[in-house]
Parts: structure tokens; sequence; C-alpha cells
């Protein structure tokens, strides 16, 4: 007969880590990003339905968080490993093989996630020239998502190609 306490314990997940909480709350402001963008496009069907005019700058709410969106979502997925995957090639590779080949396309992913990051570093700022017309917001906040996507993007990665490296060091027992 086991104590309850310790039955709980038995069936208790560990908690998360601290990257596992970090990319969760990603996704969670991503689907609040989808939440918003919807219903700007929503108001404005409405109001366009009704023959009213449309509000000043809502169409722009929904494009300008599209790339927030499509960055947040992108780092949360990369985390979970939950992007597509065309792995029937991959699989006929041994354990070897797969980890190397992960080690690669990591690498490369890294490579272009850092080059997108360096072309930020002249495309931000000149972007707080402009303004968008409706809005009157400085697209820097627009194009910002980029180079924080791109470094969301980039750590998980970095601990994809930990793992692959910690497997092919691993002792045979």
């Amino acid at each position: 007969m086991t104590v309850p306490d310790e039955q709980e314990s038995e069936d208790a997940q560990p908690a998360p880590s601290a990257g596992a909480r970090l990319y969760d709350g990603l996704a969670n402001i991503g689907g609040l990003i989808l939440a918003i963008m919807t219903a700007a496009v929503f108001l404005q069907v409405v109001l366009r339905y009704l023959g009213l005019t449309g509000i000043d700058g809502l169409e722009e709410v929904p494009r300008y968080l599209f790339v927030w969106l499509i960055m947040f979502g992108a780092a949360a997925a990369m985390w979970r490993h939950e992007h597509t995957v065309l792995d029937y090639f991959v699989n006929r590779f041994g354990p070897v093989g797969r980890a190397l080949l992960l080690i690669l396309t990591n690498g490369l992913g890294i490579a272009l996630f850092a080059y997108l990051i360096w072309l930020s570093f002249t495309l931000v700022p000149n972007a707080g020239f402009q303004t968008s017309a409706g809005l009157g917001l400085t697209l820097d906040w627009v194009f910002a998502a980029i180079p924080v996507g791109s470094a969301m993007i980039i750590v998980p990665m970095l601990r994809n190609i930990y793992f692959a490296l910690r497997g092919l060091w691993r002792k045979p027992s």
C-alpha cells in the first residue's frame, strides 16, 4: 500500500525547464497576436459590410503583427521540434549519420539567421525613418521582429546541435 503523498510524487511530471517555459510563453504571445489580428480583420469586414468607413490604420495592424507572429511561432516550433520535416532520406542513415546531418542543417540554419541579424543592423535603424500611412507608426518596430525572432530561433538550434554532439560522444555501455 502506498501513502497518498508517495503516489502523487510518482505521477508528478518534472517541472518544465526555463527554456520550455520561455518558448511556451512565446507560443502564448503568438496566440494573443493571432487573436488581435483576427479581431482587427473581423471588425474591418463588419464595418464595410454595414457600409461604414473602416477605422484608419486598422488594416495595417494584422499586416504588421503577422511578422511578429511568424517569428514567435517559428521560435516556439523550433524549440518543440514541430517544424515540418522531410525525413525519408535522413532515416536511411544510421544514428551517427543522422546526428551529423542534424548538426549540418542546424549549423546552416544558424548561419542564415545570424546573417539576418547582421543585415538588421542596417535595416532596422533605416526603417525608423519611415512611418506607416494609417497608424503613423515608425516601421522599425515592425522590422525589429526579424533580429529578435532570429535570435530566438538560433537558441533552439544551438540546443539541437548540443544534444546531437552529446549523443555522438556518449560512451557505449
